[in-house]
């Protein structure tokens, strides 16, 4: 049994091995080789290559729109950024023209109401000017009043006998200096 085999192992290592390597079989190989590449090509120049040339057209065309699409929104935005800046400066100079004019106003209000209270201080200050020279009038007829009724007392007291004429006389005298 050993000798068979033994005996098959080279009958099969003296064979021809490989077909792929069999110079007979050739021909028909190639054959086959060229028929495969013909029809990988033909499928793939008219379906596959034309689908795979869409679709990077497609991609270029929408790359081509969204970056003019992004430079128009930039630009819009740049637009917008100035047209911002521009009211943010306008709404500035208005506040500030309001601030003004409320001061300006508040400022014709506060002196209207000044001279309207200086004039009332005035006028209080005359009053009571008028008022005090009439309670210092008073108040000099009510001391000589009070004069002559003490130097009368005084004289009674002293024995002397005055009479009002002369008293009148003697306090107005001494009043006056």
């Amino acid at each position: 049994m050993a000798t068979e085999t033994h005996s098959a192992a080279d009958a099969a290592a003296a064979g021809p091995g490989m077909p792929q390597l069999d110079f007979s079989t050739w021909g028909n190989q190639i054959f086959w080789l060229v028929l495969a590449l013909i029809a990988t090509y033909l499928i793939l120049s008219r379906v596959a290559l034309p689908r795979i040339g869409a679709v990077l057209a497609e991609r270029q065309g929408t790359i081509t729109n969204d970056i003019a699409a992004a430079e128009d929104l930039k630009a819009k935005a740049i637009e917008a950024e100035a047209a911002y800046d521009k009211a943010l400066l306008d709404a500035r100079a208005e506040a500030q023209r309001i601030v003004a004019d409320a001061k300006a106003e508040i400022q014709a209000d506060l002196d209207v109401a000044i001279s309207k209270a200086d004039a009332e201080i005035a006028a209080k200050a005359a009053e009571s000017a008028k008022a005090i020279s009439e309670i210092r009038a008073s108040a000099l007829e009510n001391v000589k009043v009070v004069a002559k009724d003490t130097t009368k007392e005084i004289v009674a007291a002293m024995g002397g006998k005055a009479d009002a004429k002369t008293v009148t006389a003697a306090v107005t005298a001494r009043m006056k200096g």
